[in-house]
């Protein structure tokens, strides 16, 4: 009995070992598996898509390729958004409708880039839409042109410094084949003091990169005109003035922040001696359709300062007048005294067509004292044959015969009232 107890435990015994041993290698196989097997994708379809895709696009670039070249941009929808629906409008705009995030778009061209597994193209960019405009400065020049000068402004608030560069001059014409050109440059109303560039040897499109610095406090800087004299130098070494330019500095945003880049024209300045009263420069435009009779301002010289009083300032007064009767006026701002003001600004009347032949525009120079009535400086009357005659008729026949186009002429002043 004892005998098949020992018998029996024996083999209880053993058969716990080999379960033991069974259930230690099961454990150790599935560890196994888990290190060196890949998980099962969860959508198989979508591989399959996605290689399809890939085959899709390499023939449609292919095709692309051997038909033709284009130079627009393929605009790419990324995988990420294929859960989208891109609907062709009539003006060929797209929206997106919400649908079943799991299907592939079956419409449309395929994309070629292989980083963007998935993508594809839904149309194309031009990219000459979105060129910046071409700078014509340098091409565009008006017949008859003296060249062209380029600078630029910028006003330092808390030291009260006007910073002006002078940059550079394109297509001089001087009356010699050689040209050493120069600029002087002023901050009117002063006339006695300038600044001076380098002079440029032998060339008609000089580059000259200078900065210059012009002392001016915040409250007479929109009163002060820039003015750059251009000059060139012959073999004997004397001065021949080309042209100038005129800047007043009142209709800019000077700040610290804002530094402005500028083009201007040149002009022949008027070498003839300003008259007993001085003279005025201003343009005249008529526009037929909209019925307005537009007087530009610009400038006034020689004129004749009351010394009697300490002046106060300087303006012009534009009168309309009809048959004699006086219509409407406007002036312009008034100008620290200064013989040379510059005003630039601009004044429309409505003025009917058949209007034309009774009217007349008065334009006056006035000087405002402190504790005085307003003094006359000098007056200029421009309209038809009825009240006008000389350059005064002539300036008004020319704006009538080019309508819209702006005319500008010097005119001398006259002290009659």
């Amino acid at each position: 009995t004892e005998q098949a107890v020992a018998v029996a435990g024996g083999i209880i015994g053993g058969i716990l070992l080999f379960v033991l041993l069974g259930i230690t290698a099961y454990l150790l196989w599935k560890k196994n598996c888990r290190l060196f097997s890949y998980e099962k994708l969860i959508n198989p379809v979508k591989t399959t898509n996605a290689n399809a895709i890939f085959q899709d696009q390499a023939n449609s670039e292919i095709q692309r390729k051997s038909t033709s070249r284009s130079r627009s941009v393929p605009f790419i929808i990324p995988p990420t958004l294929h859960g989208r629906d891109w609907i062709h409008l009539t003006n060929e705009e797209q929206v997106q409708e919400d649908r079943d995030p799991f299907m592939t778009p079956q419409s449309g061209p395929r994309s070629s880039f292989h980083s963007l597994a998935g993508a594809y193209v839904v149309g194309t960019i031009n990219p000459d839409l979105y060129k910046f405009p071409e700078d014509k400065s340098e091409t565009d020049f008006p017949d008859g042109s003296i060249g062209r000068l380029w600078f630029s402004i910028e006003y330092e608030q808390e030291s009260e410094r006007l910073l002006v560069s002078l940059i550079k001059l394109r297509k001089l014409q001087p009356p010699a084949d050689s040209c050493s050109p120069f600029v002087k440059i002023y901050l009117l109303p002063d006339e006695r003091s300038y600044l001076q560039s380098k002079t440029k040897r032998k060339t008609l499109n000089p580059q000259f990169d200078e900065n210059f610095v012009f002392q001016v406090s915040s409250k007479m800087l929109l009163q002060r005109t820039l003015k750059f004299l251009v000059y060139r130098v012959d073999k004997q070494k004397k001065h021949h003035l080309l042209g100038q330019v005129i800047f007043p500095l009142k209709n800019e945003a000077l700040t610290e922040d804002n530094k402005l880049v500028i083009w201007r024209d040149l002009e022949k300045e008027n070498l003839e001696p300003p008259s007993e009263h001085g003279d005025i420069q201003f343009s005249l435009s008529y526009n037929d359709y909209l019925g307005r009779l537009t007087v530009v301002v610009l400038r006034a010289r020689g004129l004749k300062l009351q010394e009697e009083s300490p002046a106060v300032g300087v303006y012009v007064k534009v009168s309309l007048m009809n048959h004699n009767k006086f219509i409407k006026s406007k002036k312009t701002a008034a100008l620290l005294g200064t013989p040379n003001p510059v005003y630039n600004e601009t004044f429309s009347f409505k003025a009917d067509q058949t209007e034309l032949d009774t009217a007349s525009l008065s334009l006056s120079v006035l000087q405002s004292n402190k504790g005085e009535k307003t003094l006359l400086l000098g007056r200029v009357v421009v309209g038809p044959f009825m009240y006008t005659r000389g350059r005064e008729l002539e300036h008004w026949n020319e704006m009538i015969s080019k309508p819209k186009e702006l005319v500008k002429r010097w005119h001398a002043l006259c002290h009659s009232t």
